[in-house]
């Protein structure tokens, strides 16, 4: 199965996704692909870092299940090797636009959307990782679009207000569909 997490920049989850991580073992992380650079503090690991021509020679060959640019970098999810592992789901941790992408082509894909308890919020969050005041802003104005595309797209939306409460949502609602309820 497919599980998608998705929502703005800012909203947890990253942090959700790897609390998720660590609750389920059934649970496999599929990593994005992006061109931006690393933020100072980020790990090496939460993205495959890469430049334009490595990341376009890669969509050619039909590599990525979903793309986009966004704010002048590309992001794309690797097509996995193999969707009939008995033993994992794949998680995906990707922005709407993506989510829309992967829904079109994983109709049976379960989506939640993942969104602040305010704007206020969000824009600590997205400061607290070193954003610069630029990308805030338009990060920001964004996110009103996204929230309202997500909100028609997902099976769920989630206020992350409570990092445990959230998990423990999101973890619920993977194992409904786990069991067909």
């Amino acid at each position: 199965m497919i599980f998608v997490l998705s929502g703005p920049g800012g909203v947890g989850k990253g942090t959700v996704v790897q609390r998720l991580l660590e609750v389920d073992p059934h649970l496999r992380l599929s990593r994005s692909w992006t061109t931006r650079p690393r933020r100072p503090g980020e790990d090496e690991d939460a993205y495959t870092f890469v430049d334009g021509p490595t990341f376009e020679a890669h969509l050619a060959r039909g590599g990525f299940l979903e793309f986009d640019e966004f704010l002048g970098n590309l992001y794309g999810t690797p097509v996995p090797d193999t969707l009939d592992d008995l033993d994992h789901d794949l998680l995906l941790e990707i922005n709407v636009q993506g989510a829309e992408q992967v829904r079109r082509h994983q109709p049976n894909a379960l989506v939640v959307l993942l969104v602040a308890p305010s704007r206020e919020v969000q824009e600590a969050r997205l400061r607290a990782r070193g954003d610069d005041d630029e990308h805030v802003a338009q990060r920001l104005a964004i996110a009103e679009t996204e929230e309202v595309k997500g909100r028609a797209l997902a099976d769920a939306v989630i206020v992350n207000d409570d990092l445990g409460r959230a998990v423990a949502e999101v973890t619920g609602i993977i194992a409904q569909r786990r069991t067909g309820r």
